[in-house]
């Protein structure tokens, strides 16, 4: 037993250390992709370590006492979805972690006068309204498939007969990574807070924040991103290596579709990705309902 605890020990402060080396690592690599795509020579890969450690030292600015509290929780909750998923725990609840975390950070937006917060904030809560019942509806799905919520037994299952859970979760999958574009903030669903300069002049959900709020806040970006693409290896068995490769792709497909898409309404992404979205996943559900 103590060697199983000193397991996940290490597995959590590997997660820990490990996650936003890689989230960052990534954010660079996409950051050069998008600006080779655009005839640009870009900034270095390390460019998004570069930032946070010069929001970290920036003057400590402060609209009220309970943003920094807020920032923090949205990290805190990310963190402990990842670690969860690590250590192979219940997907519901990562599921459940997961929106608590975005829920933190649309109160640290509320919690200031600011309108073009709010805004964002609300944009917020209409990309969560979008995502959310997909999300539940793999979850139910891979529920179906192999008779658990708990993520352990399921790549130990996996594991045991070689089938990937794609096989039975085709269209699930798709579901997935459609709303992933949500998730990660790109367009055409970048409503909230964009990245990209010419399409906000006011940076949405996180107008108030800065300094190491902001710091804080892109840090937590780089543990979801991180999360995303390891739910993403789930659809795939043996090797590992394989369906990190595949997550690897998906998100270079992402950038691809947030480089050649333009930004449609909030009315049209959340009319899509329910009809779309939900439909796909909800077919493939009573398909595997009446296997």
């Amino acid at each position: 037993m103590d060697i199983v605890i000193l397991k996940d020990i290490l597995t959590v402060a590997a997660t820990i250390i490990l996650a936003p080396i890689i989230g960052g690592l990534l954010t660079g690599i996409d950051r050069k992709i998008t600006a080779r795509m655009q005839s640009r020579s870009g900034p270095p890969i390390l460019q998004p370590f570069y930032d946070l450690i010069k929001l970290l030292g920036k003057e400590r600015l402060i609209v009220n006492q309970t943003q920094m509290m807020f920032a923090l929780g949205h990290l805190f909750f990310a963190v402990a979805a990842l670690a969860m998923f690590m250590l192979g725990q219940d997907l519901l609840m990562i599921l459940f972690i997961m929106a608590f975390s975005s829920i933190m950070l649309i109160m640290g937006a509320m919690s200031v006068r600011s309108p073009y917060s709010k805004i964002g904030a609300q944009r917020e809560i209409v990309q969560i309204m979008a995502y959310e019942p997909v999300l539940i509806l793999m979850v139910v799905g891979i529920f179906l498939s192999t008779g658990s919520f708990m993520i352990r037994p399921l790549f130990s299952d996996m594991f045991s007969f070689g089938k990937p859970l794609l096989y039975d979760l085709p269209l699930v999958f798709i579901a997935f990574i459609y709303v992933l574009t949500i998730k990660l903030r790109k367009s055409p669903f970048d409503f909230s807070t964009s990245h990209h300069g010419h399409q906000e002049l006011i940076k949405g959900i996180t107008t108030e924040f800065s300094g190491p709020q902001l710091a804080v806040i892109e840090l937590t970006h780089w543990y979801e991103l991180v999360l995303f693409l390891g739910l993403i290896t789930m659809f795939f068995a043996r090797p590992v290596w394989i369906g990190i490769g595949i997550a690897l792709i998906c998100y270079f497909c992402e950038i691809v579709i947030d480089n050649i898409s333009a930004r449609m309404t909030w009315k049209w992404m959340l009319q899509a990705t329910w009809i779309v979205g939900i439909g796909v996943a909800m077919t493939n559900i009573i398909w595997l309902y009446l296997k």
